[in-house]
């Protein structure tokens, strides 16, 4: 029952931007970590930006100056603002996140479907 959904990806010409959204729903207690993937063809996953509850970023070097990940922990949604988007940006991005179903239980990972980001002229 609990879903992670991805929305924001889409065509862009190198410079410019786009928003990620991903709405967590479902039964769950608590959501901790929130953060961004990518995948491009060919290559492994890698992290892009992760996000504490108490909103505490993290970034990858790549990404770093040009990516903004927030959250709003009312709405269960995380975001990823990218700008100054890069063709080397060019992957399938997936929401991850930390969900704990009961009080006092462990946490697991879920993850998104995906959202194709794409960069080219």
């Amino acid at each position: 029952q609990v879903q992670l959904v991805e929305s924001g990806g889409g065509l862009v010409q190198p410079g410019g931007s786009l928003r990620l959204s991903c709405v967590a729903s479902g039964s769950m207690f608590s959501i901790g970590v929130m953060g961004w993937y990518r995948q491009a063809p060919g290559k492994e996953r890698e992290q892009v930006a992760d996000i504490t509850r108490s909103g505490s970023p993290n970034y990858a070097d790549s990404v770093k100056g040009r990516f903004t990940i927030s959250r709003d922990n009312v709405k269960n949604t995380v975001y990823l603002q990218m700008n100054s988007l890069k063709p080397e940006d060019t992957a399938v991005y997936y929401c991850k996140a930390n969900f704990g179903l009961i009080a006092g239980g462990p946490l697991y990972a879920y993850w998104g479907q995906g959202t194709q980001v794409t960069v080219s002229s």
